[in-house]
């Protein structure tokens, strides 16, 4: 490990599948040490996940890390959004966290939607529609379903919320994370009475709301990590506000990121409220917005179908008129979390190498289709759209997005971008400077561009015209009569 030029902060992303922890210098961005350690997600009705794995994984990311995180003088969490911790007296988990992938409570959304203003009435109120994400809905799901499990919370919180929680000792939350609730409201930034009401949730139980900047707390005694009592802790946030802040990004600039879930975002100077519901007007973690749009299936979705047919994920060949719509465990946008995978235009002299095209292409339409709502008069139409997750390294990724979106595409070169972004916000405390300004010092955003090709119109059209034709068998669902 070299030596460092200034102080040492940890930044962590706790993600579905994993938590990852990086070492980095505050000075100049350089990852002096990283770590990373799986947890698991059940398969069954729903997707759930005991919290406590994440503090497991959060031990074993920084003891990879060595002497490195005893040094940090600052440390924040970014993590997945959405998901439902409940915890009791003690400030153990009640149940296994309900992530934001599981969409049982499709059927709440729904309800809550028509009985709290119609789609529009809720993206005046809270910036969003929900849908069966959104960690409203889930509660709604788990008061029905178990309602002895809900007289037994004393705490909810979001999956970040619960990292820091158990460093610092206080219940402490941010904009950004808690934007993605459904019950913040974006129009007073605090919590909704009329929608908490509604779903039978007391504010009592939930955290405190840290403004951006603010230290949440410090490491308290009486936990098992590497880290000196006092070192600082910052807010954290939800991992896209994170990765924006890893990125330095600036308002208008469109990002889309392909990992478990695909998203496409820009930050912006104002307040959305898309009555529609594809675009969530979440905020940042800085006071600005972050509009938003997420797609259930990405990644996995993919490889999944790479792994049916048989092929490495780079296996492509060109398409020749088949469509899949990789819809493998409902669909966000568009909203249908009952649908299933579907596939049309199937031919005798159709290849799997084909067939694993059209599923990146599935994906990625969903994607497009959403990024022109995304950005606003702030937008930078010359602007690269930077391409960051897991899937940004594949160049069956890069170059579908290419084709299918005529635009030209930046790959950083930096990684781990909502744990860079996590310390960012954790330098932001030693030195006095926003966040994201950090991020643009330490250059994250750097990497190659790649030049604009011809937008492949025909198969925008041919995916739209098979979504449109399919809409009603999709929304029904496998099985359903």
């Amino acid at each position: 490990m070299s030596a460092a030029e200034g102080p040492l902060v940890v930044g962590v992303d706790t993600s579905t599948q994993s938590t990852k922890a990086l070492v980095v210098d505050a000075a100049t961005g350089q990852v002096v040490a990283s770590g990373q350690a799986p947890h698991t997600v059940s398969s069954g009705a729903g997707r759930e996940s005991d919290p406590r794995q994440w503090w497991d994984a959060l031990r074993e990311a920084l003891h990879q890390c060595g002497d490195a995180a005893r040094e940090a003088a600052a440390v924040s969490v970014g993590g997945q959004q959405h998901g439902l911790v409940t915890l009791d007296a003690r400030g153990e988990p009640v149940r296994p966290a309900l992530l934001w992938n599981d969409v049982r409570s499709a059927p709440q959304a729904r309800r809550l939607i028509e009985e709290l203003g119609g789609p529009k009435g809720w993206a005046e109120r809270t910036g969003s529609v929900p849908s069966a994400s959104f960690t409203v809905t889930k509660w709604a799901w788990l008061a029905e379903h178990e309602p002895e499990a809900v007289r037994a919370v004393k705490a909810v919180r979001l999956p970040h919320d619960y990292l820091t929680e158990r460093l610092t000792g206080e219940g402490t939350t941010d904009r950004g994370d808690a934007s993605g609730t459904g019950w913040w409201a974006s129009g007073t930034e605090a919590y909704d009475e009329e929608t908490l009401a509604r779903v039978g949730l007391d504010p009592a139980l939930l955290p405190r709301l840290v403004r951006p900047g603010e230290v949440a707390g410090t490491v308290r005694d009486g936990h098992d990590l590497p880290f000196s009592k006092g070192t600082l802790v910052a807010a954290g946030t939800g991992d896209n506000a994170a990765a924006a802040l890893g990125l330095g990004l600036r308002p208008g600039v469109p990002v889309m990121s392909l990992g478990t879930s695909g998203t496409v975002y820009a930050v912006s100077r104002h307040r959305f409220a898309d009555p529609t519901g594809t675009v969530a007007g979440f905020a940042d973690a800085r006071g600005d917005w972050l509009p938003l749009a997420c797609t259930l299936n990405c990644t996995l979705a993919v490889d999944r179908v790479a792994a049916l047919v048989g092929l490495d994920r780079e296996a492509v060949e060109p398409s020749t008129g088949v469509t899949l719509l990789p819809y493998l465990d409902g669909e966000r946008t568009p909203n249908l979390p009952r649908s299933s995978g579907l596939l049309h235009g199937l031919r005798h002299d159709t290849t799997a190498g084909q067939l694993l095209q059209a599923a990146y292409d599935g994906a990625v339409h969903s994607l497009l289709g959403a990024l022109d709502l995304v950005l606003d008069a702030d937008a930078d139409p010359s602007a690269p759209l930077l391409l960051i997750g897991g899937g940004a390294r594949g160049k069956a990724w890069q170059q579908t997005v290419r084709r299918l979106s005529g635009r030209p595409v930046q790959i950083p070169e930096a990684r781990e971008l909502v744990a860079l972004g996590a310390a960012a916000q954790a330098a932001g405390l030693l030195t006095g400077e926003d966040a994201a300004a950090v991020a643009r010092r330490w250059k994250t955003s750097a990497g190659p561009v790649l030049d604009a090709v011809e937008r492949d119109e025909a198969t925008l059209a041919r995916i739209s015209g098979v979504l449109s034709d399919a809409a009603p068998l999709l929304e029904r669902g496998p099985g359903s009569d």
